[in-house]
């Protein structure tokens, strides 16, 4: 049953990065570049590494959820995803992209750490 809640883990990171390749996509570029832009010049090709993330990153996401549902019950196992995906999303905010983080936002990350370990202490 341990290796269920580490795929989880491994699920909502996995959501947190497919989270920032949405972000970085720039379907505009992609379009400009064409098939001939990418063949002649390979950095062009750099327009692309979202949307690879975007498929990497989303295709684990959904596989390692599936595979720690088969012994945690889905609510419990997508409130503990959603979860880890959101406070770590927030890290990398704070962290990497240097957004603000507030006392009351701390607060509230706290709480939804508590309620994570009560989920996971309740299986």
């Amino acid at each position: 049953m341990a290796i269920s809640w580490i795929f989880l883990l491994i699920a909502s990171l996995s959501e947190s990065i497919w989270l920032y390749a949405v972000k970085a996509m720039d379907v505009e570029a992609v379009k400009e570049m064409g098939w001939d832009g990418l063949l002649s010049d390979p950095l062009h090709a750099k327009s692309l590494l979202p949307f690879l993330g975007y498929a990497v990153f989303g295709a684990g996401n959904v596989i390692f959820l599936s595979m720690s549902m088969r012994t945690i019950p889905a609510s419990t196992a997508f409130a503990v995803w959603m979860a880890v995906a959101l406070i770590s999303s927030k890290m990398i905010d704070t962290l990497w992209f240097k957004q603000p983080a507030n006392g009351m936002q701390l607060l509230w990350f706290a709480l939804i750490i508590i309620g994570v370990i009560g989920l996971k202490r309740s299986v």
